[in-house]
């Protein structure tokens, strides 16, 4: 993640072992590690506050306890787990100014972020059909979308993904890799295959086949789920604003960086972008939707004026 000196490079460089990786990135200079370590931690203190909040006050708000706030819940609940993978270890290594990881951690990572990244996908389409569900079919709404399909459609989601990253971690670090010098600020599975000395040709095909089916199957039901809404029922599109704001954001910059033809060299456009999607959107999706969103609103000033968070939070945890 921190670039160290260029002789610490080549001496980790020559004495590496898959054991431990090098992940650099961002910057050399120490002033900005310093003001970068203090806006990621700003950036990660708002994302747990704003994820942990949305998900509170759904879970103490009985009128919130419908299908599309237990999407949402679900949908903070990720951004929080998203990113917890990346920033914690961003921030400590950006304050100790090395960036050194284990093999296990990071193979955890790569899980961790691929996991969570993969659900927020599916969820995100699973968003969407809801959305499509209650303003095109709104006589249907309760007996389409139950109790029990949304927790079908969650475990189905959360399921689908954790096989995906289980999948792609093995057979990424099945790979016999040359050098443990990642060019990146985080594992991630295109920066790990580039130091493998062996054969990528099916790790590729499988990095491929996953974002066509997850990422790609989402977009598609994403896409069809707001031609059919506005098609129908063009005034009832404004409503959907906030989750097509968080769509945008997110698949916008995905796409950015896993199309985007790359050299091997990590270029700023690049990081701006795994910085966009890994950090800024799990904190700016809270914000969006509590924005947006009277009924989230008003139950939060509820709560606030009848309880002390302290005793949610002590609940809940």
């Amino acid at each position: 993640m921190i670039q160290p000196s260029l002789l610490d490079v080549r001496n980790f460089r020559n004495n590496s072992r898959t054991s431990t990786f090098l992940l650099l990135g961002l910057t050399q200079d120490p002033h900005l590690q310093l003001v970068l370590f203090y806006i990621f931690l700003i950036m990660y203190l708002v994302t747990f506050v704003g994820n942990v909040g949305i998900y509170l006050v759904i879970h103490f708000s009985p009128n919130l306890h419908t299908p599309m706030y237990i999407f949402l819940s679900h949908l903070s609940f990720i951004d929080l787990c998203y990113a917890s993978s990346i920033i914690p270890n961003t921030i400590n290594n950006l304050l100790r100014q090395k960036g050194y990881i284990s093999g296990f951690g990071c193979a955890m990572q790569l899980f961790m972020f691929s996991s969570f990244g993969s659900t927020e996908c599916l969820l995100f389409g699973v968003m969407a059909y809801d959305r499509y569900v209650a303003i095109c079919n709104p006589l249907h709404y309760g007996t389409i979308m139950t109790i029990k399909t949304c927790t079908i459609l969650v475990v189905a989601s959360y399921f689908t993904a954790v096989i995906q990253a289980a999948i792609q971690t093995g057979f990424t670090f099945s790979l016999i890799f040359c050098d443990a010098t990642i060019n990146h600020f985080i594992c991630d599975a295109l920066p790990l295959i580039r130091l493998s000395c062996s054969s990528t040709v099916l790790n590729e095909l499988l990095i491929s086949i996953c974002a066509a089916l997850i990422g790609g199957g989402s977009l598609l039901i994403i896409l069809i789920s707001y031609i059919f809404i506005v098609t129908r029922k063009k005034k009832a599109f404004s409503t959907c604003a906030s989750h097509l704001l968080c769509v945008t954001l997110f698949y916008g910059t995905v796409l950015f960086n896993y199309i985007h033809p790359s050299s091997g060299i990590l270029s700023r456009h690049e990081i701006v972008a795994s910085v966009l999607y890994t950090m800024v959107i799990p904190m700016l999706n809270p914000i969006i939707y509590s924005l947006r969103n009277k009924e989230v609103r008003r139950n939060m000033q509820q709560l606030l004026r009848q309880r002390n968070i302290v005793d949610l939070w002590l609940i809940t945890f």
